[in-house]
This record gives C-alpha cells, structure tokens and sequence, in this order.
C-alpha cells in the first residue's frame, strides 16, 4: 500500500468517526504506550489486522529450547503449547519460571530481514545484467537502472572515495554500499504499514548491533600501525601519556564509542519516528472516545501532524541510512591514515 493511500484511507476513518453518534463509541480506553510498543517491537507472529475483536496473523515457526529439550511450533498453537509446556510469555519473551529460555525462532523481524534481501537481489541483479555487453562509449541507464546507479554513484563518489585511501576503496566498497541500501530499503519497508512491510527492523537495537559491530570489525581488524600508535601513543605533551596515559585511555574507549554511536543513532532515530507517528494515531482515537468536537479538532490537528511525520519519516529513511554509511567511511579511511599514495613518476 503506498504512502499516500494510506493518508486517503486514515483520512475516510476521520469523517467516519465523525458521522457516528456518541453512544456508539463507548470503547475500551486505549493504552498508547502498550500500541506503541506492540507496533515497534519484534513478535512471534505478523499481525495483520483486527476484525470484530479477532486477530488476523501469519502464524510464524517458533523455535525454542527447554529443560524438556528443543521444541518447535507455529505461532497459532503458542497459547496451548506454552501451558502445556509449563512456559510463559511476558513482553513477547518465554519464560521458563523465571529464566529465560534460549529462543531462535523465526519471528517477524527475521521475515522481514529475509524480504529486505530477496528485494535486494531482485533490484541489484538485473540491474547488474543491464551492464553486460555494454562499452563505456553507450549511453548512460534510464528509468529504474539509472536510479539506483545514480544511488551507487552518489555513495561511491561523494562518500567512499573522499573518505578511504585509494587503494582500499575496492576492499570497502562492497560493504559500505550493501550497508547503505540494505538500511535505506528496510526503512522503506518499515512505512509501509501491511505486509510485506511494516516491520520496525533497523528500530530492533540487536540489527543496529549487528552493523556497527562489522564497522568496528573492519575499522580495527585492518587498521594500520598510525592508526594503533594514534590510539596508544598519540601525537600529544609527554605529560598527557606518562605516568598517567589520560589520552591513550581515551583514545582506546574511543574504539568502542564510535560504534555504539553508530548503532544508539540509527536505532534511536527509526524507533523514535516510528513510535512519534504511532502516538499520533492513537490521538486521534482517544480524542474521539472523549467528544465528537474534541476528536474533529485535536484528531484534525494531530492528522495532518501523522501526514508530516510520514512524510518526514521518507527524509529520515534516507538520512539514517547516508549517515551510518558515512561515518562507517570515515572510522575506516581514519583506519587507514598516515599512508601515502605512490606519486606518479613525470615523463
């Protein structure tokens, strides 16, 4: 469903809401922190909708291990199961008394982990046959094909090469291009509101973890000798180092924080988007559950708020994803300094 669809579709529960009489909104209160954090989490399931009090939702494998052994079920038969098993679920965690059991099961981030890379090499792959047989002398790509080199150049060149030393751009290309659409795409797929997206995968702080630590990795597994003696014996008053190494010690936490960074920033920054366009939705319900006038105005108000921050949340998917890639450029060309390009001998 596109974006605009949706708008046209909150727009028509709007004027609904408004023709009904006020009796026949007596409902339960709604929770917005328990929304909030249903929508943004992971979960066992993938919830669709719901009808007439009923759940619509694609059951997904659950897959855990107990002190009974490994145990393996669908979703839809969690309820009975867990009873049976002596299992509990809290905050769409199992449980067993009070430990936690070791739990891989495919949930509904995993689903879309697995959609954001099939999409992936749906784009990427025709895209690189399109390349085939070409010569430098045809002409450029158009439409789709032109898109995404226009995306790739843009990295590539304003990015990548102005931040890694020449001779390493072609070992951390791949890697900080894969980076940059993977998290663009997954935040695409995080505005769309049905399946197949609508997952809050780059706001799950485990694969925000993931991509800064393979950062880190890449920043420390191959930096060079200027960049560990920066790190343990910088360029600084004597006294800074010896007896007490106050900058080395900095320097050195500096080698974790730069990647927490990395992971707090992009986490904080989808989740708090998705959540902030989340409670305006749910104001709009709780308004109209308190007074027709207080739901046409506030709710109107707080419409054309969710319209903004939808619209805002498209700049965000592609400012999070640059950022992440840009500074994961520029820890590794630091990596990477104090070396000097061979200079080219004059004729």
């Amino acid at each position: 469903m596109k974006p605009f669809i949706k708008y046209i579709l909150l727009g028509a529960l709007l004027l609904f809401g408004l023709s009904l009489p006020q009796e026949s909104k007596a409902a339960e209160e709604i929770n917005a922190t328990q929304l909030v954090m249903e929508h943004t989490a992971d979960a066992h399931d993938w919830h669709i909708t719901t009808i007439n009090g009923h759940a619509i939702s694609i059951p997904l494998p659950v897959i855990i291990k107990t002190s009974q052994g490994w145990q393996c079920f669908m979703s839809s038969q969690m309820g009975p199961k867990l009873q049976s098993l002596g299992l509990t679920l809290k905050d769409g965690k199992i449980y067993e008394g009070s430990k936690r059991v070791l739990d891989i099961s495919i949930t509904k981030d995993v689903v879309q982990l697995w959609i954001v890379v099939i999409l992936l090499i749906i784009i990427f792959v025709p895209c690189s046959r399109w390349y085939k047989g070409k010569k430098p002398s045809d002409g450029a790509p158009k439409g789709f094909v032109g898109l995404i080199e226009m995306l790739t150049m843009f990295i590539y060149d304003d990015i990548i090469k102005e931040t890694i030393p020449e001779k390493h751009i072609h070992k951390y290309a791949p890697f900080l291009l894969t980076a940059f659409f993977f998290i663009f795409l997954s935040n695409i797929m995080g505005l769309i509101p049905i399946f197949p997206g609508g997952a809050n995968l780059t706001g799950n702080i485990a694969i925000t973890f993931f991509l800064a630590l393979c950062t880190m990795l890449l920043v420390n597994l191959f930096g060079n000798k200027h960049y560990w003696k920066d790190i343990f014996w910088p360029d600084v008053p004597w006294w800074l180092k010896v007896p007490i190494p106050i900058i080395p010690v900095i320097e050195l936490f500096g080698v974790f924080t730069k990647p927490f960074a990395l992971m707090i920033r992009l986490f904080a920054n989808i989740f708090g988007g998705h959540a902030v366009a989340i409670s305006l939705t749910c104001v709009i319900f709780i308004t109209f559950q308190k007074s027709i006038v207080t739901g046409a105005s506030v709710g109107s108000i707080s419409f054309l708020l969710m319209i903004f921050m939808d619209f805002l949340e498209l700049l965000v998917a592609f400012i999070q994803a640059f950022v992440f890639t840009m500074l994961s450029s520029v820890f590794i060309g630091l990596a990477h300094q104090g070396e000097e390009e061979p200079q080219k001998k004059l004729a």
